[in-house]
């Protein structure tokens, strides 16, 4: 089921929480809405499910003009991200409940019901645990039920909000990697609302990045991580430093020491210069190089992770080495960008 959202805007008592947001989903897409909280990314989502109804503009589900239809006439599949199981019902009642509760002309019979739960729990590989109760169940085993709940109306479109953020980081990689996996598998339109930027670049065909009730960019992992269209997607998708710049003829400067990386056609004035850890190497002079003052080195993992102050204001830079390479580093340092990206200043 294709799904597109057409220049949306939504008010809430004249509060614009989204402001003319347009976007095409593909069917049997895996889509990611991330975003900082208030970025709209939850509200869209809504709007998409029919649990909110836009100010101005349409959603199509295909051809059809969903804007004012109810979750019902959308039959779509939502899953939150606290379960939300029923505490009486066993785990087959509760994956069925969406069909029982139909009416009489479109319910299916008992017996169906209950074979429609016994093939969801085979999918979500939890099979025989039919009869038991969610207490019985461990947080990542009632998330998977509370997704085959979902399933079990055959939705059109299957809508996820914050689908592990209840869980620990554990249980959340080993669900990550299922439900890509489930997805791959089912082909269903899927939408889920994350702020985890790994989970959103894992799992998703397409990342929808927003930010103050707009979108930013749209586009795969690589293009937001390795193409980032606003200074907002660098600093937001990854660990990043920034520093003033001036352009001038395609050549860059820092603080009157001109570096040696080009400007990539950016128009001569003020500019942004953005850097990730990882992307930047230590030097042994300072020709082109950015001098710094070593502050703090931290180990993380297999790597070390070493700061540096910058420049009269003092700029905060973010190196990653390996573990043994910056283990004894201190005083002043000269690092070099191996990859950038230079937005104008403003």
């Amino acid at each position: 089921m294709e799904i597109s959202v057409r220049s949306i805007r939504k008010e809430f008592d004249r509060y614009p929480a989204l402001h003319d947001v347009s976007l095409d989903i593909r069917s049997g897409e895996l889509i990611a809405l991330l975003g900082p909280s208030g970025s709209g990314k939850t509200t869209l989502l809504r709007l998409i499910a029919g649990l909110e109804f836009p100010t101005s503009g349409q959603i199509f589900f295909g051809m059809d003009d969903a804007s004012a239809k109810s979750v019902q006439e959308r039959n779509v599949g939502f899953v939150f991200q606290h379960y939300a199981l029923f505490k009486h019902m066993t785990i087959a009642e509760n994956i069925g409940f969406g069909l029982s509760v139909r009416p009489k002309a479109t319910r299916p019979a008992a017996a169906e019901i209950r074979r429609r739960a016994s093939e969801l729990l085979e999918l979500i590989q939890l099979p025989g645990l039919d009869k038991r109760f969610p207490r019985q169940l461990s947080g990542g085993q009632r998330q998977r039920v509370a997704l085959a709940r979902a399933l079990a109306i055959e939705p059109r479109v299957l809508l996820l909000d914050e689908p592990f953020g209840a869980l620990d980081a554990k249980v959340r990689k080993d669900l990550r990697r299922w439900l890509r996996e489930l997805h791959d598998k089912t082909k269903h339109t899927t939408v889920f609302v994350t702020h985890d930027q790994e989970e959103a670049l894992e799992l998703a065909d397409r990342v929808v990045v927003m930010s103050q009730g707009k979108i930013e960019q749209v586009g795969t992992a690589d293009d937001i991580y390795d193409r980032p269209a606003t200074p907002f997607v660098f600093s937001f998708i990854g660990e990043s430093s920034e520093i003033p710049v001036i352009v001038s003829g395609g050549r860059v400067s820092f603080e009157n020491t001109l570096l040696g990386i080009d400007a990539e056609g950016t128009a001569d004035g003020p500019a942004r210069l953005f850097l990730r850890p990882h992307d930047l190497e230590v030097v042994a002079n300072g020709g082109g190089a950015i001098s710094g003052e070593v502050m703090v080195v931290r180990r993380a993992g297999p790597v070390r992770l070493i700061e540096i102050e910058v420049g009269a204001a003092r700029h905060r830079i973010e190196i990653e080495l390996p573990a043994d390479d910056g283990e004894h580093l201190s005083g002043t340092v000269h690092v070099r960008p191996r990859r950038w990206r230079l937005f104008p200043a403003g």
